[in-house]
Formats: structure tokens, C-alpha cells, sequence
């Protein structure tokens, strides 16, 4: 079996999905934001996992309302065909302030 390694890519290069969750939570749009995802997708943020469209939307929501927060994305990784890390900077008010996330929409 090959060794799979993680390929650095441009953020610019991602797939359409990502690139439309990316510009949906940056401009704080929950509506928009959850298109991105399957019904069985996984969140995982703050601590907490949130599994499927129901509780993803619930802490999209949360996030957007209850924080003021600034995301950039700082660079990404293709995985495999269908697989990508997004490395962001995060910062805002929120418990754990100027921390750095990763997300892996599937």
C-alpha cells in the first residue's frame, strides 16, 4: 500500500463546497454555511462534536450570534481525492482568544 502523503495546495485551489462554507462562516451566513455540508458530516470545535446538518447548524448559529470573531484561512492540504485540511487564523471573544483551527469539511 503507497504512503500517503498531504499535499500543500493554494487556498484558492480548494473545492467549490469548501470555498462556499469558507466565505459563509467568514461573512457569518449559517443559511449558506450549512449547504456545505453532507447530512452525515462532523464537526468537531470547542470541545464538542457535532454530527449532522440539525447540530451543525445549531453551532454555526450559536457561533454567529453569541461571538465576534475574524477567520482567515492560512493555508490547506489535499489529503486524498476527497479529503482536505484548512488551517485558519481565528480571533475574536470567545474562551481561548487568537487560537488557530483546523476544519475538514467532508
Amino acid at each position: 500500500m503507497p504512503d500517503i502523503q498531504p499535499q500543500t495546495i493554494a487556498v484558492d485551489a480548494l473545492p467549490e463546497a469548501i470555498a462556499r462554507y469558507l466565505e459563509a462562516h467568514r461573512t457569518h451566513d449559517t443559511t449558506a454555511a450549512i449547504t456545505a455540508f453532507t447530512s452525515d458530516a462532523i464537526v468537531i470545535d470547542d470541545g464538542n462534536t457535532y454530527q449532522g446538518n440539525t447540530a451543525i447548524e445549531q453551532w454555526l448559529n450559536r457561533s454567529a450570534t453569541e461571538f465576534s470573531y475574524t477567520i482567515e484561512p492560512t493555508g490547506a492540504q489535499q489529503i486524498d481525492a476527497t479529503h482536505y485540511v484548512v488551517t485558519h487564523h481565528l480571533e475574536g471573544n470567545f474562551p481561548g482568544r487568537r487560537r488557530r483551527r483546523r476544519t475538514q469539511p467532508r
